[in-house]
């Protein structure tokens, strides 16, 4: 297993979608710090900057119509033209008060857009404050195609990725603080009901995806972290004071890159990582995860660069 690191001319190519058809198939979107949104061409060759969305986006994904919806950590659910460059809002509140930390979407065959909140109490550069503290405040929000926003669910633990079944029967999310997935039922006998989809992951999950395989991949942004869970474990005030002290004294997530994919039923299908030694330590913290044809694109909150999965 090796790793085809390609750079992206800016910090924190966060997650990445691949465009299905068009003049630019094949080519790989990803979103950057400073508000950017780039395409990557099929072989790294090109990328260049196509639009900007003025704050910070995250998760990225298609429509049926063929644009980009952004979730962006400042401004909130965002609609993405990515040859004109334009920019629209499409959610910044729920119930009249502003997201706090927009993160991943899932869209469905009629337009209808599942999406993360992670939290209302931190928003993205308070996000190991929310980590440590586990307030248990992060939701699963639904757009319908008339621009309706409602909760599908919440009390979840740094509500993250957003994943939907190919016949939109259910969305799975993840719980990053938790090490878990999360499904909800959208059809069926079960509508309504959520569920455990996949349980004790080895790494903290951060943005998943349904590949062309129809699997469930998932990012794991970092192996297990014994000290972390134990402060989690611990009373209020103590996870409070820990988010407190400087950031080079605070737990830091381990150096790894590594992506699962689960079936519809929850069950391991791929446990994928490269040793540093194959890449040199060029990539780490794996936060966004795309498999198409069999390729498998990688995005990182950490670094300056996508990346291919080469096997």
């Amino acid at each position: 297993m090796g790793l085809q690191v390609i750079q992206v001319g800016a910090f924190g190519a966060e997650d990445v979608a691949v465009a299905l058809d068009g003049a630019d198939e094949g080519c790989v979107y990803t979103g950057t710090e400073d508000g950017a949104i780039h395409r990557v061409s099929h072989d790294g060759g090109t990328v260049e900057k196509v639009a900007d969305t003025g704050g910070r986006p995250l998760g990225i994904e298609w429509t049926p119509s063929g644009r980009l919806v952004v979730c962006d950590a400042r401004r909130g659910l965002l609609g993405v033209d990515p040859w004109t460059g334009g920019v629209e809002e499409l959610a910044a509140t729920v119930d009249g008060t502003p997201m706090q930390f927009c993160n991943n979407a899932a869209v469905a065959g009629d337009g209808t857009v599942y999406f993360s909140d992670s939290s209302t109490v931190h928003p993205i550069d308070r996000w190991k404050a929310e980590m440590v503290e586990v307030t248990g405040t992060g939701r699963l929000l639904r757009r319908s195609p008339d621009g309706a926003v409602t909760v599908v669910g919440d009390g979840l633990d740094f509500a993250n990725g957003v994943a939907l079944a190919a016949d939109d029967a259910w969305v799975v999310v993840a719980e990053t603080s938790r090490r878990r997935l999360t499904r909800f039922w959208l059809t069926g006998p079960k509508a309504g009901q959520r569920e455990a989809f996949a349980d004790d992951l080895p790494g903290y999950p951060d943005n998943i995806s349904r590949g062309s395989d129809g699997l469930v991949w998932v990012a794991a942004a970092s192996p297990r972290d014994g000290l972390v869970e134990a402060i989690q474990r611990g009373p209020v005030w103590l996870r409070r004071s820990i988010t407190k002290v400087p950031d080079a004294l605070q737990p830091a997530p381990k150096r790894t890159v590594r992506v699962l994919a689960y079936d519809a039923d929850g069950r391991l299908v791929h446990d994928l990582s490269v040793e540093k030694e194959a890449h040199g330590d060029t990539f780490h913290m794996v936060t966004g995860v795309r498999e198409h044809d069999g390729r498998v694109w990688l995005g990182s909150l950490h670094e300056p660069a996508v990346a291919l999965l080469t096997r």
